[in-house]
């Protein structure tokens, strides 16, 4: 009887022991510095704009509302004619606004010529999916000076804007090869730190932007028919031996 009681005494005591040592190598582990890396992936791709926007804007002006009215709608005239011969059709043409003002009734009214009293601005907006096409147009704006349009002095230097609308189809791939270049590069790490890399810690994966293919200092990105989209994702990874 004695015998068994000190047997299991001894027993216990084992189990003690052994739980208190399991339980040190357990703090002991959870005191080690988790190891990670952040890293950040790039991917780039080139595309072309699907879609293009060109905003005319123009001006005629007369003595009378009736005769800058009719100066506008002959300058309208030129410029869909124009338009048309360089393969436009009406569905792609779209008048946005039109201003008329009366320069007697302004601020320093009398100072402005009597032939030249109203002022009659009309904004046309042609869109296409045809963007090469837009952009040959747009180089032949001089045909229209020499029709006699008078351009609004905001919009002379305007000219066509090109966007890319198809990012969408392009997300799946391009943060797929995103992912594997900051992997490639928590690999390079890994090497030189004599590690291992390990599970995803937190993963952003950035915002997607369309870019001009060119920077140009000074110039407006929406200019460019040729775009570049690119997105940076930026992952932590665990590190292991």
């Amino acid at each position: 009887m004695r015998i068994s009681i000190l047997l299991g005494a001894l027993l216990l005591a084992l189990g003690v022991s052994g739980a208190g040592w399991l339980a040190g190598q357990s703090l002991e582990r959870s005191r080690e510095p988790i190891r990670t890396v952040t890293v950040k992936g790039l991917a780039e791709q080139n595309v072309k704009a699907d879609l293009g926007f060109w905003p005319i804007k123009f001006v005629a002006s007369g003595p009378t509302l009736e005769a800058a009215r009719a100066d506008l709608e002959q300058a309208e005239k030129s410029v869909r004619d124009f338009l048309a011969d360089n393969g436009f059709t009406d569905e792609q043409i779209e008048v946005q606004n039109i201003k008329v003002e009366d320069r007697f009734t302004g601020y320093n009214g009398g100072n402005y010529p009597a032939e030249a009293r109203f002022t009659l601005t009309e904004d046309l907006l042609v869109t296409t999916s045809e963007v090469e096409k837009l952009s040959e147009a747009a180089r032949n704006i001089t045909e229209l000076l020499r029709a006699g349009v008078v351009f609004s002095s905001d919009a002379w230097s305007g000219g066509p804007s090109f966007v890319f609308t198809g990012i969408n189809d392009l997300k799946g791939d391009m943060l797929t090869e995103a992912t594997e270049r900051a992997r490639e590069a928590a690999q390079q790490f890994a090497v030189q730190s004599d590690s291992k890399v390990g599970n995803i810690q937190t993963a952003n994966q950035g915002v997607f932007q369309i870019l001009p293919a060119v920077d140009i200092p000074n110039d407006r990105p929406d200019r460019q028919i040729e775009k570049k989209v690119r997105v940076v994702t930026t992952i932590t990874y665990f590190l292991v031996d």
